[in-house]
């Protein structure tokens, strides 16, 4: 079947409650292995293919899909122009990319997030059947759609700053002492979200810095460096027995946990193979589990955009121990699973639009708090 028929019969056959998705690739196999590995699912319709960027943005004024897949690497136009010009007529049509597992693909893709791509998944390697191929690309794909679209379809209405929080967690502990690390969690959007938090931070920052960002190997390393170049703080993929020092920032590595542990009067890095937690790995639950272990109630925590419910667990054990978590409004979120989730809780002490999270994470972490220690709970950093 031509890509030409697929659509046709795609496109009779519309519903109007489904997610409707273009996919653009210059690849054929990619392509087939795209629409048949979406067309499994009942809530999404695939309405056409595009082969370039150039025709994809005639497709986009044709079919207004919902959201688009898009390859990197394409004849005419690549995906990384082709989303900068969409992003002058559709600031918000959700854009996943297509990307290889190099470090060339990693660095295509960090350039596309920052054109203004909502997302990524990674193509399946040559190993493998059409069907695992297939099974891969449903896998990482489907949830992304439904994430991304989710919102968007349900109200064409500007959302609210912050939505109330819920339940009731009980009391929270008094913080006795100032706030002697920051550690940040964040998923989809994430990069964009972090470009925007970590140049705000002065270079005379007092506590160390740690990050959660779902992200695989290479794609880590590569983010850091850029952030790197765009901070005043430094900022570094992190290594297994690393110590935590003012001022530093340290992203984990994709594909590993990072965990913080006590070594004498101050804290080290542990890199750990444990298996994933909420799917994912590095966790910002095992992450933020460590900081409330070493720093207790010194623990200010920042959740960014992201998909799915990974930090929420670990922001109560930072709230149990007194420690604050902030988290990143639904207005400004590319998706509000994570910060959302921690909010609904009721253990969020901010809800704050991403514009306005740098500026009050740099005062509350420069105030001067001539606080109480309590014994055995202070946990300095390196010198």
């Amino acid at each position: 079947m031509t890509d030409t028929t697929r659509n046709g019969i795609l496109a009779a056959g519309r519903g109007a409650s489904r997610i409707r998705v273009l996919v653009v690739d210059d690849s054929l196999v990619i392509r087939r292995l795209v629409v048949d590995a979406l067309g499994a699912d009942p809530q999404i319709e695939v309405v056409g293919v595009a082969a370039n960027g150039r025709i994809a943005l005639d497709r986009i004024t044709q079919l207004a899909p919902d959201v688009v897949t898009m390859d990197v690497e394409m004849p005419e136009m690549n995906g990384i122009e082709a989303v900068r010009m969409l992003r002058r007529s559709h600031p918000r049509l959700p854009v996943v990319m297509f990307s290889t597992m190099t470090e060339r693909g990693a660095a295509a893709t960090l350039d596309a997030l920052a054109a203004g791509a909502s997302d990524y998944v990674t193509k399946p390697s040559n190993v493998g059947s059409f069907a695992e191929s297939q099974r891969n690309v449903r896998e990482q794909l489907i949830p992304k759609l439904k994430a991304l679209t989710g919102r968007r379809r349900a109200t064409a209405a500007p959302r609210p700053a912050a939505a109330p929080p819920a339940g009731n967690p009980g009391p929270r502990p008094r913080r006795t002492s100032p706030f002697g690390v920051l550690a940040v969690g964040c998923s989809t959007g994430g990069p964009d979200a972090l470009a925007t938090l970590l140049p705000t931070l002065a270079t005379d920052l007092p506590v160390p810095v740690v990050v959660v960002q779902h992200m695989p190997p290479v794609f880590t390393r590569l983010l850091a460096e850029r952030l790197d170049a765009q901070s005043r703080v430094t900022v570094a993929e992190a290594r297994d027995g690393e110590w935590l020092t003012a001022g530093r920032v340290l992203i984990a590595p994709g594909g590993r946990h990072l965990v913080v542990r006590r070594r004498g009067a101050s804290a080290v890095v542990e890199l750990s193979d444990e298996p994933p937690e909420n799917f994912c790995r590095p966790a910002v639950d095992v992450l933020f589990r460590s900081v409330a272990d070493v720093y207790g109630d010194r623990v200010l925590a920042v959740v960014l955009t992201g998909m799915g419910r990974d930090g929420e667990l670990g922001a109560r054990t930072i709230r149990d121990a007194g420690g604050s978590v902030w988290v990143q409004d639904d207005a400004s979120s590319v998706v509000w699973g994570m910060p959302g989730a921690i909010a609904n809780a009721g253990l969020a002490s901010r809800v704050l639009p991403l514009s306005q999270i740098g500026r009050q994470v740099a005062a509350a972490l420069a105030r001067p708090e001539p606080l109480p220690s309590v014994a055995g709970a202070s946990v300095g950093v390196a010198p």
